[in-house]
C-alpha cells in the first residue's frame, strides 16, 4: 500500500512561494512501514493519477478555494480502486460534502497529526471509517514537517507553525473556530530544531505559519490583572514568556535568516515585544489592518484596532523596529463607499506598508459572516449552473460572481473595478520602485520588484480579474517571474549547522 498526498490547485505556477506545511507534516505522520509517501504539490505540477494503484490512500487536504479541484482529485483517485481520504479546514466544515462529491471514503476532521497512522492502519486492513475526528492537538503533539521530502529549487519559503489558534473572533476568519481560541504553542526547541534543519537544507527565509504570532496582548494581560483570581494572570504571563524565548532562540540561528509572521495590529503597542521580532530577524509581518474606519472596523468585529492618523501610527511602529508590513485590507463592506478605496489607498501609501493585499468581502464557511449571509439568502432561489450562491465554491470558474454580498450603494462591477484599481495603484512600477528604497543593495532592490509583481500577478488577477485572458496572461507572467524569484530567495546549504546554546543552557539553568 503506497501513501499519496496530495495539494490540490487550480492553477500551477511550477515554483511555489511557500511550502504548504501540512504536506510535509502528514509525512512525518506516516509511520515508516508504508514507506516515502508520494507528495504532490499542484502549485508546482499536475498531479497524476496514473501513479496510483489499487489499495493504495491517497490523501487530499483543501480549503474552500481549492475544494472542486480536490473532488475532482478524489473521483479519479477512487476510479482508480484507491482509498481517498479528505482533511483541511473545508473538509473539517463540510464533511459530508467530501464524501460525496469527492468520493471519500473517510474524512478527518480537525488535526490530523495524531490520527492519520490510524486512518492509514483502518485502510490497509479494508475498514477504514466514514470519519474520524483528529480533534485540537496540544503544541507538544505537533508533528515536525518532514523536510527531507521536499523538492529542491521549487520554493522561496519554508514555513514552520510555533502556534495554533486565535483569541479573536473577527466576523470573516475562520480560524478561531475550527483551530480553536486557545493557543496551542509548540515547544522552544521543537521549532528551533525543525529551524535548523530547513537551513542545513539551502532555506534561509521562513514562514511562521501561525494564526496569531501575538497571542496574549498587554490588554489581556491588564485585564486579568483586575481579577481576583490571578490563575489567568499566570497563564498568560507564562504563555507571554513563552513567545520571548522562542524569540531568542531564533535569535541565535545565523544572521542571514529571515522570518515572516502573521500579528495582530495590537503589537504595535508593545514595543518590547517588536524589539524581541527585530532581534530575532523576524522581518515581516502580515497584520490584518482590514477597514481604515471606524464604522468598517464594527462590521467585521474588529474595533480593537484603529482607523485614520492613529493607525498610520501603528503600522509606522512596526517599522520602525525595522519589521515591514503586508497590509490586509478588505473592500465591499457595508459602510465602504467610493471614496472608501481612494481613502484605503492613501493609508497604505503613507503608512509605509511594504506590502498590501485588497481583497472583496467573500462570506467564507465557518465564518460569522457567512452564517448571517446564510441565513438572508434562505429566500434567495438565484442559482448557477443549478448551484445556489450559498455554495459559492461549487460554481464553475468563471461564472463564479466576484461580490456576494449586496451592497447598499455601490455594484458588484464597481466594488470589483475599484478594487483591481487600488491593486493597479499600489503596485505600479513607480511605486514598487519607490518601496524598494527599504532595502539596501541592487540585488535585493531587483529582488523586492520581481516579488511585488509575482504577488501582483498570482493574488490579484488571477483572484479580481474576470477577463479570462487576462488571468490566463497573469498566470503566464507569474510562470516566467517565480524562476528567478526563487534562485533569489536560495541561499547555500548549511550541513553542519549547530544552535548556539542559550545563557541559561550555559550555566546550567
Amino acid at each position: 500500500m503506497k501513501v499519496h498526498l496530495v495539494n490540490p490547485s487550480a492553477l500551477s505556477f511550477g515554483i511555489g512561494v511557500i511550502t504548504p506545511r501540512w504536506l510535509f507534516v502528514l509525512a512525518a505522520a506516516t509511520p515508516e512501514s508504508y514507506g516515502d509517501p508520494v507528495i504532490t504539490d499542484e502549485t508546482l505540477e499536475r498531479w497524476d493519477p496514473d501513479t496510483v494503484a489499487p489499495g493504495d490512500v491517497v490523501g487530499i487536504g483543501i480549503h474552500t478555494g481549492n475544494a472542486v479541484q480536490g473532488y475532482e482529485i478524489g473521483q479519479k483517485a477512487r476510479a482508480r480502486g484507491a482509498y481517498v481520504v479528505f482533511g483541511g479546514i473545508h473538509a473539517t466544515l463540510y464533511p459530508e460534502e467530501a464524501a460525496t462529491l469527492g468520493a471519500a471514503h473517510a474524512v478527518v476532521k480537525g488535526d490530523g497529526d495524531l490520527v492519520w497512522a490510524r486512518v492509514l492502519a483502518d485502510c490497509e486492513r479494508n475498514a477504514p471509517l466514514a470519519m474520524y475526528d483528529g480533534g485540537k492537538v496540544d503544541g507538544g503533539d505537533f508533528k515536525p514537517a518532514r523536510w527531507s521530502l521536499v523538492p529542491r529549487g521549487k520554493y522561496m519559503w519554508a514555513s514552520v507553525q510555533t502556534v495554533r489558534g486565535c483569541p479573536k473572533h473577527c466576523s470573516f476568519c475562520s480560524v478561531w473556530k475550527t483551530d480553536g481560541q486557545r493557543p496551542r504553542q509548540r515547544t522552544v526547541d521543537a521549532v528551533v530544531d525543525e529551524v535548523v534543519d530547513l537551513r542545513r537544507r539551502g532555506f534561509r527565509f521562513i514562514a511562521l505559519a501561525d494564526d496569531n504570532f501575538y497571542p496574549v496582548t498587554l490588554e489581556d494581560l491588564a485585564m486579568a490583572s483586575r481579577r481576583q483570581d490571578k490563575s489567568r494572570l499566570e497563564e498568560l504571563t507564562a504563555m507571554r514568556a513563552e513567545r520571548f524565548e522562542l524569540m531568542e532562540g531564533l535569535a541565535r540561528l545565523p544572521d542571514d535568516m529571515v522570518f515572516y509572521t502573521q500579528i495582530t495590529m495590537e503589537a504595535a503597542e508593545d514595543p518590547q515585544f517588536l524589539e524581541a521580532m527585530s532581534r530575532a530577524r523576524i522581518k515581516g509581518a502580515l497584520v490584518g489592518v482590514e477597514a481604515v474606519t471606524p464604522e468598517g472596523l464594527k462590521d467585521v468585529y474588529k474595533d480593537f484596532n484603529v482607523s485614520g492618523e492613529r493607525l498610520v501610527d501603528r503600522l509606522r511602529a512596526f517599522r520602525h523596529h525595522d519589521i515591514h508590513v503586508l497590509g490586509s485590507f478588505i473592500f465591499g463592506l457595508p459602510s465602504d463607499r467610493p471614496e472608501t478605496f481612494e481613502l484605503t489607498a492613501d493609508l497604505a501609501e503613507r503608512s509605509g506598508v511594504t506590502f498590501a493585499q485588497f481583497v472583496m468581502l467573500t462570506p467564507f464557511p465557518g465564518t460569522v459572516d457567512f452564517a448571517a449571509w446564510e441565513k438572508m439568502m434562505e429566500s434567495d432561489p438565484t442559482r448557477i449552473e443549478g448551484i445556489p450562491l450559498t455554495r459559492h465554491w461549487l460554481i464553475p470558474k468563471g461564472l463564479q460572481p466576484k461580490v456576494y454580498v449586496p451592497h447598499p450603494v455601490m455594484s458588484a462591477d464597481e466594488i470589483r473595478a475599484r478594487t483591481q484599481a487600488v491593486w493597479d495603484r499600489f503596485y505600479s512600477w513607480r511605486n514598487i520602485w519607490a518601496r524598494s528604497s527599504c532595502v539596501q543593495t541592487l540585488k535585493s532592490r531587483i529582488a523586492f520588484v520581481l516579488i511585488s509583481k509575482l504577488y501582483r500577478q498570482m493574488y490579484a488577477n488571477t483572484g479580481i480579474a474576470t477577463d479570462s485572458a487576462r488571468i490566463n496572461r497573469s498566470a503566464a507572467w507569474a510562470r516566467m517571474i517565480a524562476k528567478p524569484c526563487q534562485k533569489l530567495f536560495a541561499a547555500r546549504p548549511m550541513p553542519d549547522l549547530e544552535v548556539a546554546p542559550s545563557l541559561s543552557e550555559i550555566h546550567g539553568v
